[in-house]
């Protein structure tokens, strides 16, 4: 699980640019283009022309599409955290293994939500899953850690840490592929993350001890 600090929001409306914000606005309307479109069809020209400047204006802040594609995937990455947090604060039940597992149940929602940004933010960004790997705060991975270490307790030596993260994040990933790439029944799906992704759940497959 990647992260990054720059945060723009999905669901920002499309809307010109004032003086400053070009590379803002290009963002976020890269971001509203993927709600319906996938990465392949997504275009700097008509990025430009949403925003209303010209197609040139966009190399000022992206010099090619990739590097546009790198920062919707780091925008991805922090609405994700942001969504995971809250969904973990949010959370009624009482315990680590709780807020743990709705922030899981956060990260799978927002892969089906969001499928187009959830690949790219896999495709674009670089592998940096490792033991020790410092992530800024906030960030899914940081989440992922400090939701391992507070689930575990006090055998959260770093290699148990680490371990349970794969774990875990094996977990929610593998159940948002299947969902997005239409392996489970879309009429039990919803149903699968509730079930799958809950303390008892985690608990069960032995990712977790609980407190």
């Amino acid at each position: 699980m990647l992260d990054n600090g720059n945060s723009v929001n999905i669901n920002t409306a499309k809307r010109g640019y004032h003086h400053g914000d070009l590379r803002f606005a290009l963002v976020a309307e890269g971001l509203r283009l993927l709600v319906s479109n996938d990465v392949e069809g997504l275009s700097l020209r008509e990025i430009a022309r949403n925003v209303g400047v010209s197609a040139t204006a966009i190399y000022r802040h992206f010099p090619d599409k990739d590097a546009l594609l790198s920062a919707l995937a780091a925008a991805g990455y922090a609405q994700l955290g942001v969504e995971q947090m809250a969904a973990a604060q949010a959370e009624k039940q009482v315990g680590a293994s709780a807020r743990f597992a709705a922030s899981g149940r956060a990260y799978v929602r927002f892969a089906i939500a969001n499928p187009a940004l959830f690949r790219l933010m896999f495709a674009a960004a670089p592998a940096r899953a490792r033991p020790g790997f410092d992530a800024p705060k906030g960030s899914p991975a940081w989440l992922l850690q400090q939701g391992v270490v507070e689930a575990i307790g006090g055998d959260a030596v770093p290699e148990r840490v680490f371990v349970g993260m794969m774990q875990a994040w094996s977990l929610v990933h593998g159940l948002a592929m299947l969902i997005l790439d239409q392996q489970v029944d879309p009429d039990i799906a919803e149903a699968m993350i509730d079930e799958i992704v809950s303390p008892a759940g985690l608990n069960s497959t032995g990712l977790l001890n609980e407190r």
